[in-house]
């Protein structure tokens, strides 16, 4: 995988290894068939913390070594306008995070539009992730919505509070400790129960354990978290 300077830094831990599929085994064969260098353009959509960017990062991080591949985050990137996606033509995989976020502008929507175009001619590879699926989302400009809504749309489903026990554990296996299932199902109840919250979460208490050199507890969570 070449990331091409137009996209910004992957988190390290966005893989296919850490992501537990649940109810989305389709939608990730797909996605792993699209960073082996599979053509098309797939969607992804689902609710806010269901896991589109780890996924959108995955593809990305792990795209075969011959593809130019680049991921852009257009919630962060949208005020720089249309030009972010300047350089788009050299890629052979692109992945488009929050695409809803630049719905409904014009210009970007033309910009998209060429891209979708160029990307289509060429076999390229194109993943986007939004909020809703493509009929759903208010286009300006009804060519690019009909384009997108005649992809590949996936639903992002989120897990059930058991498949976060067995995430948030195989999160912890992958960070080498070992985290109770108790432990777990603590963080649950405790806090919002999203699985990015909980990953977050989970990156900060191994942090501080690895500082004091501790085991990772119910008490030393609540230590550590300031929690009763």
């Amino acid at each position: 995988m070449q990331q091409l300077p137009l996209g910004v830094r992957l988190r390290e831990r966005a893989s296919f290894e850490a992501f537990l599929a649940g109810d989305n085994l389709q939608a990730v064969a797909r996605l792993q068939a699209a960073a082996a260098g599979a053509r098309g353009v797939v969607w992804l959509w689902g609710a806010p913390g269901c896991g589109r960017t780890h996924l959108l990062q995955a593809v990305c991080g792990g795209s075969a070594a011959e593809l130019r591949a680049s991921y852009l985050p257009l919630a962060d990137l949208r005020a720089a306008g249309p030009d972010v996606l300047a350089g788009a033509d050299r890629l052979d995989l692109m992945c488009l995070d929050d695409l809803d976020q630049v719905v409904g502008d014009l210009e970007f929507e033309r910009r998209l539009f060429s891209v979708y175009r160029d990307f289509d001619e060429r076999r390229a590879g194109l993943v986007v992730s939004a909020a809703a699926p493509p009929a759903a989302c208010r286009w300006s400009l009804a060519d690019i919505g009909s384009r997108f809504g005649a992809s590949e749309v996936f639903q992002v489903h989120p897990l059930d509070e058991d498949q976060q026990v067995e995430a948030l554990r195989l999160r912890a296996t992958l960070r080498g400790f070992d985290l109770p299932e108790e432990t777990a199902r603590y963080l649950q109840r405790r806090f919002t129960r999203d699985m990015s919250s909980l990953c977050a979460l989970l990156e900060r208490i191994d942090t501080a354990a690895l500082s004091a050199q501790r085991r990772v507890t119910v008490p030393f969570i609540r230590e550590t978290l300031g929690v009763p």
